[in-house]
């Protein structure tokens, strides 16, 4: 994984090379349809004092078939009957998040970020004896708040830190009804959880840098796990390097490509009430991994008149290379929308 961040950073400074450059004391501007990130990216930018920004993102995720590490996996190989080591997997996994966002700055240097999703999952399954079925999941997930501090804004660059905590306002207890409980609803495993159940804090850090037609960003960030939630096991932490490219085609519209490394660490601990054998969901030796995720996308932005400062922007995202531990739901496409309005 080294090698895999040391990359990223190589591509990373040679971009930022690349571009246009600023002589002057002009400061990083947001008021440009590249003035954000892709709409995927969060906690890019700041305010000024007394701005406020309201946020709705869409995100779809689909996860199918099965990886082994960085290997395909068929159906038929993880289950007992055929010398595997569980009696159900899943097939495919779409997911829905609905996020609502604000953020707000008290000066010049310090802007507060809030976060609230809503989240549905569905996830397909196949039983050794060749049956079908699906299990549910819906509700609101953690809630994320933030403050974020700008170092420096000048020569079009900007530098900024983020110290945050994502409370565990979502569920670890949701259940549904299987082939095997009888018509009873069970706990579901840990992929159908809404929520953590520990309080995670994050931190962040944000390089941004502009030039006439080209800008450039990158963000290192990390999410940290701490203790164990009510059900004996903790999330894994998640550490992800973010970096972007978007060029300014018009005052409204801008067209952006990014490249995120991420490494996630396994499940700790277990709840007591999911049996490891029975679906590969279940065992936390099939939890996290690495990966390196690519997207697409566009911003469009009114610089004026009466839809002044509302943004609209897209990005379609999907993995380069997955690394899972165990064996694991492959990651498909991603597309996330969004509407960004600033006052």
């Amino acid at each position: 994984m080294k090698q895999i961040i040391s990359a990223i950073g190589i591509m990373a400074t040679f971009m930022l090379c690349a571009q246009e450059t600023a002589q002057t004391s002009e400061q990083w501007k947001s008021n440009r349809p590249d003035g954000h990130a892709p709409i995927s990216v969060m906690g890019d930018h700041m305010h000024n004092k007394g701005g406020f920004m309201l946020s709705y993102r869409y995100m779809h995720m689909n996860m199918e078939d099965l990886l082994r590490g960085t290997d395909d996996e068929a159906f038929a190989d993880v289950l007992v009957p055929n010398g595997g080591d569980y009696m159900v997997t899943p097939t495919n996994m779409p997911m829905d998040m609905h996020m609502l966002g604000a953020m707000y700055a008290i000066n010049d240097k310090i802007t507060f970020m809030a976060m609230l999703n809503y989240i549905s999952m569905e996830m397909d399954h196949i039983t050794a004896m060749g049956g079908t079925f699906t299990t549910e999941s819906t509700g609101f997930g953690d809630t994320k708040i933030s403050m974020l501090y700008r170092f420096f804004n000048k020569n079009r660059q900007q530098l900024h830190g983020q110290i945050g905590l994502s409370i565990p306002t979502g569920t670890i207890q949701n259940e549904d009804v299987t082939p095997a409980s009888n018509g009873q609803d069970v706990i579901l495993p840990y992929p159908m959880q809404i929520g953590s159940g520990t309080l995670d804090p994050e931190i962040a850090l944000t390089y941004l840098c502009q030039g006439d037609l080209l800008s450039f960003g990158t963000q290192l960030r990390g999410t940290f796990r701490f203790g164990e939630n009510s059900n004996e096991y903790r999330l894994g932490n998640r550490y992800a390097l973010n970096n972007w490219l978007a060029v300014k085609a018009t005052d409204w519209l801008s067209f952006s490509a990014r490249v995120e490394g991420v490494v996630v660490g396994e499940i700790e601990g277990s709840n007591p009430d999911l049996n490891p054998g029975m679906v590969i969901t279940a065992d936390t030796d099939n939890s996290g991994g690495t990966f390196i995720n690519s997207g697409l996308g566009f911003n469009l932005y009114a610089p004026t008149g009466a839809l002044k400062d509302l943004r609209l922007g897209v990005e379609f995202a999907t993995p380069l290379l997955q690394d899972l531990n165990g064996v694991q739901l492959k990651t498909k496409e991603t597309i996330t929308v969004g509407l960004q309005y600033a006052f």
